[in-house]
């Protein structure tokens, strides 16, 4: 015959709790005139209520705090901290508890616990506590396990455990724009976005390039010999509302005087973010590395160093531009040709040689040219020539100059 045997109780409890800052104390504020029936009632009860700012009693937020009443949002790069306690209910002395707290994410299982050592005794009325901490680095679904187990006092061995499952969400959408100027410099846009609820002050939006550049944030403004944020002073971000940051990118000479070394895919960098929400709650996201595609300019390539913003109608002017081969193998043997436009014409002698140029090597032209119409004129006109492969390379709209009458003086 068989006998169903009662379910053991287990002699300690296990209790946990989420660790996170307390909230500001909101209210309802009820009021009306005093030529109303109530009169000045309402007014007078807002005045006692201890959870007013004495002064501002119609301002919804209080002076008081509120502990959290649930298990509220967690968001990628915030972290995560949990109060673990094992009380012993019984009236019996336990023995060899090992207390274990592990968090499931979708791609791996950690073990935070402080320590894997076994307390040798916990009497009646004692507990054991631990505090977890974790940096959040997953978004989706996790689970913490918490396992408990124990010796009685009749040497039988008991374990047992609890699951306590949450979402991580995603606090910030980062979009990500690259623009190519007519140097090596390359110009990165970050648009970040709050996709929370609630508004977030952000202290730090830093770019880390890679080991092939040197960045310059544009972010700020220089007033007054200080440096101030484009933002202002206080740089809070508002829900769904969103901030675009600017930074401008520019080889390092190592790696600028090697033509063919930036080609095809290259690693820019990671954004580095780092928030804080409420009561200065920190969080923290960093990019995977940004990379983008450079531009290719094919076998020979012919870049702009230095013109003039302005320059005075029928006046000549210098510029002076950089050819480099690009390829990896083969030396080149260039002639140079000017051809003159309809507003562009272009001083000296077109035809000339340029010499024998090396895979990967530049060698810098110093040109003299004049505008005869004026308005913002185009710079095109130039031809180089590889006479080993009989291959004509053609440039225009290389770069744009404004062209004044001559009697403007430029001050």
């Amino acid at each position: 015959m068989d006998v169903n045997q009662p379910k053991q109780e287990h002699l300690l409890a296990l209790k946990v709790m989420r660790l996170t800052k307390p909230t500001l104390f909101t209210n309802i504020p009820v009021t009306c005139e005093e030529r109303d029936l109530p009169g000045n009632l309402f007014n007078q009860l807002m005045k006692d209520d201890p959870s007013t700012v004495k002064g501002a009693e119609s301002l919804m937020l209080g002076e008081m705090l509120t502990l959290p009443q649930n298990f509220g949002n967690i968001f990628l790069g915030e972290t995560f901290s949990s109060y673990i306690s094992v009380h012993n209910d019984s009236s019996q002395v336990v023995k060899d508890i090992l207390v274990k707290a592990d968090l499931q994410t979708s791609s791996q299982r950690l073990n935070l616990s402080a320590s894997s050592a076994a307390v040798a005794e916990l009497k009646p009325d004692c507990c054991i506590d631990d505090v977890i901490h974790h940096e959040v680095k997953e978004i989706g679904t996790h689970i913490l396990v918490c396992a408990v187990s124990y010796t009685t006092q009749t040497g039988e061995k008991m374990y047992f455990r609890k699951f306590f499952k949450f979402q991580v969400l995603k606090p910030l959408d980062v979009k990500t724009k690259f623009y190519n100027a007519e140097t090596d410099e390359v110009f990165l846009e970050a648009q970040i976005q709050n996709i929370t609820t609630s508004p977030m002050f952000m202290e730090k939006v830093s770019l880390e390039p890679s080991m092939m550049y040197n960045v310059a944030e544009l972010n700020t403004v220089n007033t007054a010999g200080e440096s101030e944020s484009t933002f202002g002073s206080r740089t809070y971000l508002q829900p769904m509302d969103t901030r675009q940051y600017l930074y401008c990118l520019k080889p390092k000479q190592e790696f600028a005087e090697k033509a063919g070394v930036i080609k095809g895919v290259t690693v820019i960098g990671k954004l580095d973010i780092v928030w804080k929400t409420n009561l200065g709650e920190r969080g923290r996201l960093q990019t995977s590395q940004l990379q983008r595609m450079a531009p290719g300019y094919g076998d020979v390539r012919l870049s702009l160093e230095t013109i003039p913003d302005t320059v005075n109608l029928e006046e000549p002017f210098d510029i002076t531009c950089k050819v480099t081969n690009c390829s990896s193998e083969r030396t080149m043997d260039l002639v140079l040709e000017m051809c003159n436009t309809n507003s562009i014409h272009w001083c000296g002698v077109s035809g000339r040689q340029l010499g024998k140029l090396h895979p990967s090597s530049s060698l810098h032209l110093a040109l003299t040219l004049l505008s005869s119409v004026q308005g913002l004129q185009s710079v095109s006109g130039l031809r180089l020539t590889d006479t080993f492969l009989k291959r004509t390379y053609e440039y225009d709209d290389i770069a744009q100059v404004c062209v004044v009458a001559s009697e403007v003086k430029q001050g």
